[in-house]
């Protein structure tokens, strides 16, 4: 579970010039609290810092960017300074900082008021082989991301049931709030994967994540 937040340490980094060369990171994102799993496999540098990984995990799940998140780590919590939440700056600490090893994990909240939760785990670090690629990949996952401000996971349970029965006394309703029609099952890697090589790195703007996010969505 995520940790009430408390100002993190402020990392020491070592100049580009004596930093040594990023390893490759494997990492599992799961949903919590939904049933069936929605989950995604992700190839990122492990010198991205958190901020970077906050855009590439709005792309690869299929949330918006239209709330707040944190990250919560061992080594204290990290989010967007903008937001005021008392943690520490997303945009200075980088991923092989907070998870060093193989079975490190993360936890990354997303909108506290439904309280998206997901539990980010690093199933594998590769040493460099040659350049990096400065973007994420998308090697694998399973299912739609839930829909915005549906009310967290019970919610989506809610609505899911609603939609899967004509007889349900909500089921218009429900459609009605979607605008359009809404598969649990599908997710399309291919396309996600491509979307995420369009973020700028080393940082993204929220504007430049906001087209990415309009590309995806067909906007």
């Amino acid at each position: 579970m995520i940790r009430p937040a408390r100002p993190a340490p402020r990392p020491r980094k070592p100049s580009a010039k004596n930093r040594p060369p990023a390893p490759l990171y494997r990492l599992r994102v799961e949903l919590l609290g939904v049933v069936p799993p929605v989950w995604r496999s992700l190839l990122v540098a492990g010198d991205a810092t958190l901020g970077w990984l906050h855009a590439a995990l709005q792309v690869a799940t299929g949330w918006t960017n239209s709330h707040l998140h944190r990250f919560g780590t061992a080594s204290g919590d990290f989010s967007d300074p903008s937001f005021e939440l008392e943690c520490g700056d997303e945009g200075r600490v980088r991923l092989m900082e907070v998870a060093p090893v193989v079975g490190a994990e993360l936890a990354y909240e997303y909108d506290m008021g439904d309280g998206w939760l997901h539990r980010v785990t690093v199933e594998s670090i590769a040493g460099p082989q040659g350049p990096i690629a400065r973007d994420a990949e998308c090697a694998d996952g399973a299912r739609a991301c839930p829909p915005e401000d549906c009310g967290g996971p019970g919610g989506y349970e809610d609505l899911l049931e609603a939609i899967a029965d004509p007889g349900h006394e909500e089921h218009d309703s429900m459609l009605e709030w979607l605008g359009r029609g809404f598969d649990p099952e599908a997710f399309d890697r291919v396309h996600v994967d491509a979307c995420l090589k369009l973020l700028p790195w080393p940082r993204v703007t929220v504007g430049q994540l906001a087209r990415v996010l309009q590309k995806r969505d067909g906007a």
